[in-house]
């Protein structure tokens, strides 16, 4: 008794710590949960560089946040624009708004252009070059200088005579629908004209005290603009967004779960015991559990998902069987019997349940998507913290006489001996031949779609603004692109020209609308120096094109040799100066510079057609150092290679349970798992035929559900042992089954599809093995002389 008491007394310790790390954790604000759903993705731990650039692209795009203020009239468009912007721009420690499209800011973008104007030029006009007459460049020339529309001017005719210049930033400028226009950005479709408002968030998108400050601004602001202008059409795009939508989903669904299962451990529990003790008791494990799972998840990882949070509500429905078990059997037990004497009786059974819970949770563990591990690691401690708290406590705060038996258990507890038994009989056999036919019928129907989009779930008026700026602004995506390396820039760059001319062909085939790339601004030093070369021989040397422009028009020798003289001093543009350069803000997501020993840069694409990403992919094949990445189409392929990993784990695991399950109840131990095989089955079998695709996380779920379902065999099954134990022990799986199915039926109705897959999966299952685990239980599979010893036991 006294080894008793100080194992109370020492978790007694442990709780008071767990409990004074979470007030500091949460009461001191240290922590707030993590809402980035890339958080919860595989990681690309084989190819460092590939990962670099896919956080490269999201990081770029995560911070941003892009607003359309328009109306079907511009003067309306702007005073709506200029109201939206007031409102943010008294806030500059939450939101940069960029700077406006002055004159100046567009001298300033066209200066560092200016130097090295004789060698950008477009493909098209490089080739004219090499074919065209010296007739055809005269005229050019001549065209551009007395004629009102030849074509775009930038600066003096003097310094672009032939245009070549001109025309490769007007290239430049079909990258983008965004024209500068009245000192502000512009973009316009077929009914409104909007004022473009780029802005940047000053504080990390994903976290939650963002969220609460920049979305009722955002909020506010619309109201200025359409207080301004009624009419006003707004679109607003940004990580920010998905994110605080996500962020509130998920904190509904978390006070959805934990309060319904709350509601429903304590309902049951006052049906069963009429007392308010075993009602706090089963609370104070749970509660334990939970507060210890938030502790070390933290410790461990740094940091806690809010969809962890989520998941981890449901552990209410699981951690609450342990004290449900030890509870209806202390209420079953003689009354002189201690209550440390049933413990070591029981222990065998809650040691085995325990362990199989945690082989179906440690199937979440071996994914690689990190989200998974730390929900797993969450439920795995919350369980194993709950079980000990049972052990260490409940013996000492439940005595003989603390339970009252009541209607309820007697009522329930008899229903055991109604319910049908299989066995060697005729009803058994059609029974069985009905269910393996439902089950090949559903089984042959089941389908598989491990398409991670299917797992979005988007507020659709958030998604319809979206796509529709998107459209208007002709925005790359940032999760399909190529990836070009080299062991230097301008191995970068070329190998970046090589695979541009292959796109060309795809825009040709309307696959892509256009492409962005490091090289189109800064083409590579090879292509530079042909350029000069062509330019000198073709246009610049003695009594070529611009010396005849020159004698035609008037114009001093002088003009042409400052000309060539500017041409041999210019140097090539490189990454490097363009990159320190304020112009390649908008580009600088585009090139990854050094990484692991390579130079890496991205091309990105523009109206990707999705039926052409196949096309796409053949576009890089053949081309040393450049890669197609598809992160939806690998993630989607790593969702589908672990589903068929995961249901072989889920096979090796039925085996592990099934040894453990031997070493207890001998030949009979099938009985215990049966129940939870089939209803995995049959699962499976009514997905297939209600349409439902198979995914990974019904296959996790399953193997959950081999945790859980076994749970119930063996309560049933320890409770064999004794008659007077027999009904407490289905009482016990009543209870237990009916929390767990309010806690996953609840999982069931979340709106994350990964969460209400996983949950719906569990409801299905649970409620299949609840109603057939009695149907396996024939005699007691103890072996004898431990059943009479536990009925002494029971005797005192």
């Amino acid at each position: 008794m006294k080894s008793r008491h100080a194992l109370a007394l020492i978790w007694l310790l442990v709780a008071l710590l767990l409990l004074g790390h979470n007030a500091w954790l949460w009461l001191g604000k240290r922590v707030t949960p993590d809402t980035d759903i890339l958080a919860l993705l595989p990681v690309q731990e084989r190819d460092p560089v590939l990962q670099q650039s896919f956080a490269h692209m999201v990081d770029s795009a995560q911070q941003r946040l892009v607003v359309l203020v328009g109306s079907r009239e511009w003067s309306k468009a702007r005073a709506a624009a200029d109201a939206y912007a007031a409102v943010l721009a008294a806030h500059p420690t939450l939101i940069e708004m960029s700077a406006a499209a002055s004159d100046d800011t567009q001298r300033a973008w066209l200066s560092l252009f200016m130097q090295h104007r004789l060698v950008l030029m477009t493909p098209q006009d490089e080739a004219a070059l090499r074919t065209e007459s010296r007739q055809y460049w005269m005229d050019a020339a001549l065209g551009k200088l007395y004629a009102p529309f030849a074509g775009p001017k930038i600066g003096a005719w003097r310094d672009d005579p032939f245009g070549l210049f001109g025309t490769w930033l007007q290239s430049r400028a079909q990258e983008t629908p965004v024209r500068p226009r009245d000192g502000r950005l512009y973009v316009a479709d077929g009914e409104h004209q909007y004022v473009l408002l780029p802005m940047t968030l000053r504080t990390p998108a994903f976290a939650i005290a963002t969220q609460e400050k920049v979305l009722p601004l955002l909020a506010q602001a619309r109201a200025a603009a359409l207080k301004a202008a009624p009419d006003a059409d707004i679109l607003t795009s940004g990580v920010v967004l998905h994110a605080g939508a996500a962020g509130a989903q998920a904190s509904r669904e978390l006070s959805t779960i934990g309060i319904g299962s709350f509601i429903g451990i304590v309902l049951l529990t006052w049906f069963a015991f009429h007392s308010i003790r075993p009602i706090a008791l089963v609370l104070l494990s749970v509660a334990i559990g939970c507060v210890a799972a938030s502790s070390l998840c933290w410790l461990i990882f740094g940091r806690v998902h809010l969809l962890t949070l989520v998941f981890g509500a449901s552990l209410i429905g699981v951690a609450q069987d342990y004290g449900i078990y030890f509870l209806c059997n202390r209420l079953a037990a003689d009354k002189t019997t201690n209550s440390s004497q049933l413990l070591r009786v029981l222990l065998p059974g809650l040691l085995l349940t325990l362990i199989a819970a945690i082989i179906g949770y440690a199937g979440l563990a071996m994914t690689p998507f990190p989200g998974l591990r730390q929900m797993a690691m969450f439920s795995t401690l919350g369980l194993i913290f709950a079980w000990l708290t049972v052990v260490c406590w409940f013996p000492l705060l439940i005595g003989p006489h603390t339970l009252k038996d009541t209607a309820f258990a007697r009522r329930y507890g008899a229903s055991l001996s109604r319910w049908p038994v299989f066995g060697r009989n005729r009803r058994s056999a059609v029974l069985a031949t009905l269910f393996a036919l439902l089950a090949a019928f559903g089984w042959s129907r089941l389908g598989v779609n491990d398409d991670i989009r299917l797992l979005q779930n988007t507020p659709t008026a958030l998604m319809q603004e979206q796509i529709k700026l998107g459209k208007l602004l002709d925005a790359p995506t940032p999760v399909q692109f190529y990836l070009v390396r080299g062991d230097t820039a301008e191995t970068v760059l070329q190998r970046e020209e090589k695979l541009k001319q292959r796109l060309d062909g795809l825009i040709a085939n309307k696959a892509i609308s256009g492409y962005q790339a490091i090289s189109n601004w800064v083409p590579s030093a090879a292509t530079q120096a042909e350029r000069q070369r062509l330019v000198y021989e073709k246009l610049l040397a003695d009594g070529a094109t611009l010396s005849a422009v020159a004698e035609k028009i008037g114009e001093s020798p002088a003009w042409v040799q400052e000309t060539r003289q500017h041409l041999a001093a210019a140097e090539a543009l490189t990454p490097a100066v363009f990159m320190q350069s304020p112009v390649s803000e908008p580009w600088r997501h585009l090139w990854l510079g050094k990484v692991d020993g390579v130079f890496a840069g991205i091309v990105a694409l523009r109206g990707l057609n999705r039926a052409a990403v196949t096309d796409l992919s053949h576009a890089a094949e053949g081309l040393d150092g450049v890669q197609w990445v598809d992160k939806v189409g690998e993630i989607s392929s790593v969702l589908g290679r672990y589903r068929q990993y995961m249901g072989k784990v889920l096979l090796f695991a039925y085996l592990a349970v099934f040894g453990l399950l031997y070493v207890r109840y001998g030949r009979a131990g099938w009985r215990v798992l049966a129940p939870t095989a089939l209803a995995s089955i049959a699962t499976l079998a009514l997905l297939g035929i209600f349409g439902q695709p198979l995914q990974l996380f019904h296959v996790l779920a399953l193997m959950l559900l081999l945790g859980i379902g076994v749970d119930y065999g063996v309560f049933l099954h320890e409770g064999a042992g004794s008659s007077r134990r027999h009904g407490a022990a289905w009482l016990a799986v009543g209870l237990s089954a009916v929390n767990t199915l309010l806690a996953f039926g609840l999982l069931g109705l979340s709106r994350t599809p990964a969460l209400q897959a996983f949950g719906m999966t569990m409801l299905i299952g649970a409620t299949l093995v609840w109603l057939t685990v009695p149907c396996f239980l024939r005699q007691s599979p103890l072996p004898e002389k431990r059943a009479m010893l536990e009925e002494a036991c029971d005797q005192g």
